[in-house]
């Protein structure tokens, strides 16, 4: 944002909530419209007039929901992203920041998966960002605008609403003696703290920038991985609790539900040669989250 700029936000707050951006509220740099970016409309289009980016992070997160209820994430996922790529098209808006996620590459076999491994989705989540991404890509070829596509591992921290960590102390503070975990356990992940992946897209956008990227595809996340029985024990020992986990896989080889990818760990490589490491890895960044998420689930 140039020197006196504004951020202005558009969101229908399905997911999120304005108490997270209150301490904002009433400066003149600063501006909450709520609006859903699933209606095209002249009144959406008129949102991103004189806009120099679009950070578009605006999604349904949660990936089991794809497996039940495909059409959601076809319509808050893919369908706001064309709208918006529309909105910026009629508005000549230059840049757009992506939010996109590991899930495009599937089930790799190169493990850290690098950005030219190709994309298999086993998800609809999963499909519908990596038809985003492509849908970004042709709008960057056609019209000249510049994107930076952002494949992020977990992202965890303060104000998160979903997820492995949320779910389980909501379960204990239900039943302190008895932990239930979706999967067999052995699922294995990277995670990435909320801080760091801010400041990886902030230095991303600002690298992008000076090099005049036309189109780039980065992973963003950290450089080790933990299983899900870990992060019961960290959520356990923080909580104070010793309960008995009791495993529920729903599919033969231990999933937490079709569609789940069982191990995931991406290269950042590219990243790094950027000049930019990140500063927790996924263990302490699990620890952190659990303390911050304690105080607020």
């Amino acid at each position: 944002m140039s020197e006196g700029g504004q951020v202005v936000v558009v969101d229908n707050f399905s997911s999120g909530s304005l108490r997270n951006v209150e301490r904002w509220l009433g400066s003149p740099r600063f501006k909450v419209i709520a609006s859903d970016l699933k209606v095209e409309s002249l009144e959406l289009q008129e949102h991103f007039r004189d806009v120099e980016a679009v950070f578009h992070f605006a999604a349904n997160p949660e990936v089991r929901i794809s497996t039940t209820e495909p059409r959601v994430h076809f319509n808050e996922n893919l369908v706001a992203t064309f709208n918006v790529l529309e909105a910026m098209r009629k508005r000549d808006v230059p840049w757009i920041v992506f939010a996109s996620s590991s899930t495009v590459y599937g089930e790799p076999e190169t493990i850290p998966t690098p950005e030219d491994y190709p994309t298999e989705p086993i998800s609809v989540y999963g499909a519908v960002k990596l038809a985003a991404e492509e849908l970004i890509k042709t709008y960057v070829r056609l019209y000249g605008m510049h994107a930076l596509i952002l494949r992020y591992a977990n992202v965890i921290g303060s104000r998160s609403t979903h997820g492995v960590i949320v779910d389980f102390i909501k379960k204990l503070r239900e039943n302190s003696e008895i932990l239930e975990i979706l999967g067999d356990g052995t699922q294995r992940k990277s995670y990435m703290h909320i801080s760091d992946a801010v400041d990886a897209t902030v230095h991303l956008y600002l690298w992008a920038l000076k090099k005049k990227a036309g189109c780039e595809v980065f992973n963003v996340g950290s450089e080790d991985w933990v299983t899900v029985v870990e992060i019961a024990d960290i959520v356990s020992e923080a909580m104070n609790l010793k309960p008995k986990y009791v495993f529920k896989p729903m599919t033969p080889d231990g999933r937490g539900w079709p569609g789940d990818v069982k191990l995931m760990l991406l290269d950042i490589s590219k990243l790094k040669s950027t000049g930019w490491s990140p500063r927790l890895n996924s263990r302490k960044a699990v620890e952190v989250a659990v303390r911050e998420l304690l105080r607020e689930v």
